[in-house]
């Protein structure tokens, strides 16, 4: 038997099948790279696969920043019965709500049809560099390890593995505390009834995370109203309202900020539940994370059990089922060219060489029941600069999703699914011309930031407007 390593080469390697993954892969495909997409799991998607809300792609003030290639997921899921669309969750926010089990073949059908080239159950072992130019990234599977070669890597993992292999300069989580957002483990009901768990809202608004945007006008029994006559099961039950907090301190429920639900399916009358958490864990330690699945499986169970006896319409409701993997919020952050800051969230800044808009609150979730949350100035959105994307010190990579380049506080902004595929659609078409250029210099930096959008916007990306 031959231990030679086999060589596979590409114009584009994308590595890690998230939210930033998958429209990174297929703008790069679609725009004339021979791309492949790497993943280490048996599926693509993330937690896109995990029922949670996509956040990101409209302001607190309803409007959409996202566009191109997220839209035309969401198009694949209505065409297949499993788009609910936008809700006003009449706190701050305005979320897309989906079925997971038809999005897990939405994102694949649409890779498919990009003409993407898909590899599953591999994991990328290491990255050859020379003189910060990536020359190729060694992968593993039952096949062995195989060397893929590509003009262009683009880090979609989340947790910088290929950038911090390839040199590139990171933080994690808060310097000078150590801390870290919570992983969760997101669950889900069947069976809910609507109709009774609206009119518990309306009729007790003191138990919800209601009228956070203060601009709206809205009280705290207006937006409940405004929730009943919504008509879906989108809602947030809150850590310092007195149902989940006398639920905690009597025992009857875990320590969490928030339980949050949200419409998966309204045919089967389905919700996803995010309220599971273990804080300060470092997800990339894998033992750290494995040892943490028993104790968030047991959050869940106490979760179901708490909602079935104390939240109306959820009296019949039954347990059915897990997300395919932890939920993490945090882990490294590439050092990038431009780092994104509080400032440039908080004030809504519009740039010149902006790539993909950005909408989500400040978001910093804690241990126990902390939580940072403050909207963007006016309800607004923010722009994402290229150099965010682009990693110190290596020449041919760029990063998308939540590994990019941002200080913690814009991090916990730009971390949302919405903004990761803004993120990773500007990066695989970035990637995709540095491969069709045969003068191209091996360093993603020369790109024409102008050249780009204008590609951008025709392929429907959102980069103009006040928003």
């Amino acid at each position: 038997m031959s231990n030679a390593i086999k060589q596979q080469d590409y114009d584009v390697i994308v590595l890690g099948g998230g939210s930033a993954g998958i429209a990174a892969a297929i703008a790069a495909a679609r725009n004339g790279a021979h791309t492949i997409l790497v993943d280490a799991g048996p599926n693509i998607g993330g937690e896109m696969l995990s029922g949670i809300p996509i956040d990101g792609c409209l302001s607190s003030r309803g409007e959409w920043v996202v566009g191109g290639i997220s839209r035309e997921l969401f198009a694949e899921c209505e065409r297949m019965g499993g788009y609910i669309g936008p809700i006003d969750d009449h706190r701050s926010l305005f979320v897309v709500a989906i079925d997971p089990e038809v999005m897990k073949l939405a994102v694949v059908n649409l890779v498919h049809k990009a003409g993407v080239e898909l590899l599953l159950y591999t994991f990328a072992e290491n990255v050859v560099v020379d003189d910060g130019v990536v020359k190729g990234v060694m992968i593993l599977n039952k096949n062995r390890r195989t060397l893929l070669t590509g003009k262009v890597v683009i880090d979609c993992t989340g947790d910088a593995d290929a950038a911090v292999d390839a040199g590139a300069p990171w933080e994690i989580g808060n310097a000078s505390t150590g801390d870290l957002q919570p992983v969760t483990m997101v669950y889900r009901m069947q069976g809910i009834d609507t109709t009774r768990l609206l009119e518990f809202v309306r009729d007790n608004p003191e138990h919800f995370g209601l009228a956070e945007y203060a601009d709206r006008g809205m009280t705290r029994k207006d937006a409940a109203l405004g929730l009943y006559k919504q008509g879906l099961p989108k809602v947030f039950l809150v850590a310092d309202g007195p149902l989940m907090k006398k639920a905690i301190a009597d025992g009857e429920m875990y320590q969490s900020s928030m339980i949050a639900v949200t419409p998966i399916s309204l045919q089967r009358r389905e919700v996803s539940i995010n309220s599971t958490r273990i804080g300060n864990l470092d997800a990339t330690q894998t033992a750290q994370l494995s040892r943490s699945m028993p104790d968030l499986l047991e959050q869940v169970w106490m979760g179901v059990k708490f909602m079935q006896k104390y939240v109306p319409g959820f009296e019949n409701a039954v347990f059915s089922g897990i997300a395919p993997r932890i939920g993490i919020r945090e882990t490294r952050r590439i050092v990038g060219e431009y780092v994104l800051t509080k400032d440039d969230i908080m004030q809504a800044r519009k740039r010149s060489d902006g790539i993909g808009k950005g909408s989500h609150e400040l978001d910093v979730h804690g241990s126990g029941v902390k939580h940072e949350r403050s909207t963007i100035k006016d309800g607004g959105s923010y722009d994402i600069p290229y150099d965010c994307l682009v990693p110190k010190k290596v020449k041919n990579m760029l990063v998308a999703g939540r590994c990019f380049s941002a200080t913690r506080d814009a991090h916990s902004s730009a971390r949302v699914m919405g903004t990761c595929m803004a993120m990773g659609q500007a990066a695989g078409t970035a990637a995709a011309g540095f491969a069709a250029d045969p003068a191209w210099n091996g360093d993603v930096r020369s790109v024409n930031i102008d050249a780009l959008r204008a590609r951008l916007k025709a392929q429907g990306a959102v980069l103009d407007g006040t928003y």
